[in-house]
């Protein structure tokens, strides 16, 4: 009999919370728009900023201030 394979645990993925405040106008606008397509204002919200999000998680930020001291530095 051949053995059952074992399925390896996943590491569980941590969440982080991030709150934005909006208009009683725009809540009532994305609780519509959100029934409309039947979902969930939180999977719209992920949805519609996923594209500008996923790439830039390793993006290395480089500060423009330092040029500027590296050119005083220079004289």
């Amino acid at each position: 009999m051949p053995r059952k394979k074992v399925k390896k645990s996943r590491k569980p993925v941590k969440f982080k919370v991030i709150t934005i405040k909006v208009t009683a106008r725009q809540k009532k606008s994305l609780i519509n728009y959100s029934k409309s397509r039947r979902t969930t204002p939180v999977k719209l919200i992920k949805k519609a900023i996923a594209p500008l999000l996923n790439n830039y998680a390793d993006l290395k930020v480089v500060s423009h201030t330092a040029e500027k001291v590296s050119q005083l530095e220079l004289f």
